[in-house]
C-alpha cells in the first residue's frame, strides 16, 4: 500500500514576543506515517497540538525541526524545508485541506469560491461550477445561495461550502479539521459517505473530529497526539 505522507520527528513551540521571547513548546517528535485509502484521526484533548500538526503538514506553521515527507508529482518532497512556490505547489495537487472555518472572498459567489481549486489545475470554468454544484446541492445548501457571496451564510452554511470546496478535487491527501463541528445529523452523515468515498478511491485523510460518532465511522485509526507531548518526550 502506497504512503503519501510520511512525518517523522517533528518538532513545534511558538515563541511569546510580547511576554519576553518565552518559548512555548507544542509537540515534540511527532512520528507517523498515512496510507493511501485510510482515515486516521488524530485523537487527545483541546490544546494537545492537534490542528497545530495538520498545520504544519499543510505548511502553514512552520516546523522547529524534522521531517514532512509527502509524494508529490512523483517525488518525495520535505514540506518542512521547502520554498513558498513548493509549498503552493503541493497545495495546489497534492494536499487539500478543510478548515474549520470559510475564508470568504468578499463579492465571489459560493459557487465559485467551490470551483476555485479546480480552476486553478486548468479545469475548464463550465466544468468546474458544474462540479461544485453537484456537491452543494448534495450537501444541502439552496440553490438560492449559490450565486451569493458566503459572508453572510449561517455557519452550518458556511462550513458545508468550505467542505465542498475542499472536495471538489482529487488531492491524494486529505486534511480535515473539525469539518463537521457545524453540521446537523443528516449533513454529518452526508460527510461521512463523502470520506468513505475518498478512503475508497485511495485518497489518504487525516483528521480533527471532536464528534464522537463521525470519529468512530471514520477513524481507520486513531493517533494519540499525548504521546507527542512535549514535557513527555523530556521524561
Amino acid at each position: 500500500m502506497a504512503t503519501p505522507l510520511v512525518v517523522s520527528e517533528v518538532a513545534k513551540s511558538f515563541t511569546m514576543h510580547l511576554q519576553g521571547g518565552i518559548r512555548l513548546p507544542v509537540v515534540a517528535d511527532v512520528s507517523f506515517s498515512l496510507a493511501a485509502g485510510e482515515c486516521a484521526v488524530l485523537g487527545g484533548p483541546s490544546g494537545a497540538g492537534k490542528s497545530s500538526i495538520l498545520k504544519m503538514i499543510y505548511g502553514s506553521y512552520a516546523v522547529d525541526r524534522g521531517q514532512v515527507i509527502v509524494t508529490h508529482r512523483g517525488n518525495l518532497v520535505n514540506l518542512a524545508t521547502a520554498d513558498p512556490r513548493t509549498v503552493l505547489a503541493v497545495r495546489r495537487d497534492t494536499i487539500g485541506y478543510v478548515s474549520q472555518f470559510l475564508r470568504a472572498v468578499p463579492r465571489v459567489s459560493a459557487r465559485d469560491v467551490v470551483a476555485e481549486p479546480l480552476i486553478a489545475r486548468g479545469v475548464a470554468l463550465s466544468d468546474a461550477r458544474g462540479k461544485a454544484e453537484a456537491l452543494l446541492a448534495r450537501l444541502n445548501l439552496p440553490e438560492r445561495l449559490w450565486a451569493l457571496p458566503p459572508a453572510t451564510f449561517s455557519g452550518g452554511e458556511q462550513q458545508r461550502v468550505n467542505i465542498a470546496r475542499g472536495f471538489i478535487t482529487d488531492h491524494p491527501v486529505l486534511l480535515l479539521d473539525e469539518p463537521t463541528a457545524s453540521l446537523d445529523k443528516a449533513n454529518r452523515a452526508i460527510v461521512i459517505a463523502m470520506i468513505a468515498e475518498k478512503k475508497a478511491a485511495g485518497v489518504a485523510l487525516l483528521g480533527i473530529f471532536h464528534d464522537h460518532e463521525v470519529r468512530q465511522a471514520v477513524a481507520d485509526h486513531i493517533i494519540d497526539v499525548t504521546h507527542f507531548a512535549p514535557d513527555r518526550q523530556a521524561a
